[in-house]
């Protein structure tokens, strides 16, 4: 399985980019938001991390292979889950993800459905599923870029865990983790992060 592509961003189209690697154009489809993270990369080198499917159905008798493209490994874990949605599927998400995915996942955990329905091809039916299904699976993804540089998104997730078993809602533990990750932006482990978070965020009263 394809799971990060590396080569010359040759073309950028409103659905997909082609990189040149090796003699071989291949086309990536990307969703809007990663197209504007690309507008001033044409020519230069880019990685995209991927995810390989079929289109198609047996039934039809026409399966094409494609890529999918994300600057970010957490964009691509975010779409995986946003795709399991009932009602959404690859194309519906690529469609949708017009916003960065902190704000994305930040409107879910938030139950905006009001924000999410406005999304290209979702509509208010498909946001209130959204909110059902994912609503405590994408705190972490709200706690957005400038705060995984330097720490790994499993880190990340065990933390969440850890303080909303301590009796913290995933709203406030989110919000604690951002503040930790503002005093030091790289944690190897989540004991680290648990006593950062306890003697320097959140001080005992």
């Amino acid at each position: 399985m394809i799971t990060r592509i590396t080569g010359e961003l040759i073309a950028l189209s409103e659905e997909a980019a082609i990189l040149r690697l090796g003699g071989f154009d291949y086309e990536v489809l990307i969703p809007d938001y990663t197209r504007r993270q690309l507008e001033d990369r044409l020519g230069r080198s880019v990685s995209l991390h991927t995810i390989a499917y079929i289109e198609g159905t047996p039934m039809q008798g026409r399966l094409i292979p494609r890529l999918i493209g994300f600057l970010d490994p957490e964009d691509r874990d975010f779409f995986e889950l946003f795709c399991s949605v009932d009602g959404v599927g690859v194309r519906k998400a690529l469609r949708a993800m017009v916003h960065p995915v902190p704000d994305l996942a930040a409107a879910i955990e938030e139950k905006n459905t009001q924000f999410l329905a406005t999304l290209p091809g979702i509509g208010r039916a498909t946001a209130d599923r959204i909110v059902a299904k994912l609503h405590r699976k994408v705190s972490v993804f709200a706690i957005g870029d400038k705060v995984t540089e330097g720490t790994s998104p499993e880190v990340l997730r065990e933390t969440l865990a850890v303080l909303v078993n301590l009796g913290h809602s995933e709203a406030e533990a989110r919000r604690l983790i951002d503040r930790a990750l503002n005093v030091r932006k790289q944690f190897s482990d989540v004991q680290s992060l648990i006593e950062t978070i306890y003697t320097t965020v959140q001080k005992p009263t």
